[in-house]
């Protein structure tokens, strides 16, 4: 079975259009992009240049498989949030009139918490604003590499809401020093999204199939458990991203 295969036009450090172009040139079938800052941010983009957005991406012959909100979060902070919320929530609505109906973004680590009130924290405001991204048709994944694949499940059983998710990054639970394989087994139920990118087990990130994420197993592994959804090419480090983005889209459809 052919891979729905992304990227993550930020990755390219081009411009929007010049990200766009180059996905419809390659002929992947989707895309993600950052609703974070410059022309993307929801306070820069009316409703009428959402529309806009749509049309030049669907005439490119492309989809949006997510938007990304990672506007430095953290769910065990509750002062933060309260200061952040506004602008996940209109994030949220500015990806359903982008036609998205999952948003990535990083919810932080719980670190020490002795008494488990940070998890308290983070459950119940992943609960507060997952339902919010529910009522939208919004899923918000959450993005792994911070915690064990069975740590993260807990958090997300803990909060209860059908407006949370996962999008699955192997290679951030490969740099810091966990088993990216068994994380799918365990949060497969909660998986929406996935990027493909690859890095060193205890080191950084590398152009995808030379670093420790095992592609073929991790793909098998998706595969058979039921993923259907996109495989978005993300590279954040390197001083070639359009070359290595562009050779990352030959080697996953080599799969």
């Amino acid at each position: 079975m052919a891979l729905k295969i992304g990227i993550f036009v930020d990755s390219l450090r081009r411009p929007i259009a010049e990200g766009l172009a180059l996905a419809a040139q390659w002929k992947v079938q989707c895309f993600q992009v950052y609703l974070t800052k410059g022309e993307m941010l929801a306070k820069n983009m009316p409703r009428a240049a959402r529309a806009d957005f749509v049309k030049r991406y669907r005439d490119l012959g492309l989809q949006l498989s997510a938007t990304c909100g990672d506007f430095g979060l953290n769910f065990c902070n509750a002062e933060l949030m309260k200061a952040k919320e506004p602008l996940l929530r209109a994030a949220i609505q500015q990806s359903v009139d982008l036609e998205a109906s999952i948003m990535t973004t990083h919810v932080g680590s719980l670190g020490d918490d002795p008494d488990g009130s940070r998890r308290k924290t983070m459950a119940a405001t992943l609960k507060r604003i997952g339902d919010y991204a529910a009522d939208h048709g919004v899923v918000l994944a959450t993005e792994t590499g911070l915690e064990s694949g069975r740590h993260l499940r807990g958090i997300l059983e803990a909060a209860g809401t059908k407006g949370i998710g996962v999008n699955f990054d192997p290679a951030n639970l490969v740099m810091n020093g966990f088993d990216h394989l068994q994380a799918v087994r365990e949060l497969m139920p909660f998986i929406v999204h996935t990027h493909a990118k690859d890095g060193r087990r205890g080191g950084g990130e590398l152009p995808l199939g030379e670093g420790d994420v095992d592609f073929p197993a991790y793909v098998g592994l998706m595969t058979e458990l039921g993923y259907r959804g996109a495989y978005v090419i993300e590279r954040e480090a390197g001083a070639d991203p359009v070359g290595d983005v562009g050779k990352a889209v030959a080697y996953l459809r080599g799969l």
